[in-house]
């Protein structure tokens, strides 16, 4: 049994609709992601259009068909500008609002003077246009899941494409004013599209915004909230009790005389040095390395892939980092420093043992001076 072109729109409308409920219920729970909304507005404005479009007329022309295709092409804005929000959470909304306005200008014109055919070649094109260019932003975002967001690029691709082949049916029967609803099969086919793709694309952003929740609430428990590093919790999920090989060094870290900092300056002050370290260690550590937060004003780093000479260099690169910053602590020309204590393997060995280790010599850096490193001595494993 063939499905009709009216039973497509219904199914449309009301796909589109539950969407749009189910996008507004997932921004009302997480108000920061105005990608919902505005992917909700845009869905919105297309159910408006479907309905206006399913409505009995009589007759072809610029009130029957003008404000349904205003509405679908002005939904289309909305949903792009949300795909831009998804990528980028500080795009701007103003580019996709100036280019869906030019386009309901640019197919009002054909109406206006009664080339009915050529405005609805140019609606499908500009349709088109739009979810291309949400295909793109998908494309093009570096969130997870990737197959999902690759999977909706395809949607909106799929999507755009049955657009363009109702204008180019058109095109080529030379339709350039009609006075009923083109009939034929890219219409069909677009009618489906629109059907699995709206339906599809909705469920796959619902899906991606979910994964993105439960991403950050993972990255929220796993991070220093202050410092933006790995806290202690993360650092022992992650290497817990294993063995490391001789190719791991572990550092420690304690800043010099930070109660003074605390006491002197105040703990606003005491936070930015512990901030101004952190960002000391995503400086100088490698990509790959592990900085983490222990607790307090003590660090850790965990350097895969080293040699002692290589670990050394780095350590000694973030003490001078830290201390060229000249952050005060007393009147009398005194300046934040850390102190460091360096571990590694001589065989593979416990996590846990090696960080003991790191730590002790910490202690003897601390001991003899600070604003030093000390390495630990090596231990042999059985």
């Amino acid at each position: 049994m063939v499905i009709d072109n009216a039973t497509l729109l219904i199914g449309i409308a009301f796909s589109s609709a539950s969407l749009l409920a189910a996008l507004v219920i997932g921004w009302l729970n997480a108000r920061s992601e105005t990608y919902l909304v505005l992917g909700a507005t845009g869905m919105a404005l297309v159910v408006m259009g479907v309905i206006c479009l399913g409505l009995p007329s009589d007759t072809y022309g610029l009130v029957q068909h003008l404000l349904p295709y205003s509405l679908i092409l002005g939904g289309f804005s909305f949903v792009y500008g949300g795909s831009r929000r998804f990528r980028n959470p500080n795009a701007s909304v103003w580019q996709p609002a100036a280019l869906g306005s030019f386009f309901i200008i640019v197919i009002a014109v054909p109406f206006f003077v009664g080339l009915t055919g050529i405005g609805v070649i140019l609606l499908n094109i500009t349709a088109a246009i739009l979810l291309l260019c949400c295909a793109y932003e998908h494309w093009q975002s570096k969130d997870h899941p990737h197959v999902a967001l690759m999977a909706n690029a395809l949607l909106y691709a799929v999507t755009a494409a049955s657009f363009l082949a109702c204008a180019i049916v058109l095109i080529g029967e030379q339709r350039w004013v009609l006075t009923a609803p083109p009939k034929n099969w890219a219409e069909d086919f677009n009618s489906i599209m629109s059907l699995v793709g709206l339906t599809g694309i909705g469920a796959l952003t619902l899906t991606l915004h979910y994964a993105r929740a439960a991403h950050r609430h993972h990255t929220e428990a796993n991070t220093d909230s202050l410092t933006g590093v790995l806290n202690r919790r993360a650092l022992f999920d992650r290497f817990g009790s294993g063995r490391q090989p001789n190719t791991t060094a572990v550092l420690m870290f304690d800043l010099d005389h930070f109660k003074q900092v605390n006491d002197r300056m105040g703990h606003a002050a005491g936070d930015r040095a512990l901030q101004r370290f952190a960002d000391i260690l995503r400086q100088e550590l490698r990509q790959g390395d592990i900085a983490s937060r222990i607790g307090g004003e003590e660090f850790c780093a965990v350097l895969t892939g080293v040699d002692q000479d290589t670990a050394q260099t780095i350590a000694e690169r973030i003490r001078k980092g830290f201390a060229e910053l000249g952050l005060a602590i007393d009147d009398n020309g005194l300046v934040a420093t850390v102190s460091i204590g360096l571990a590694i393997p001589a065989k593979d060995e416990e996590f846990s043992a090696l960080l003991s280790r790191a730590d002790a010599a910490l202690y003897q850096a601390k001991n003899g001076g600070r604003n030093q490193v000390r390495l630990a001595p090596l231990r042999l494993v059985a």
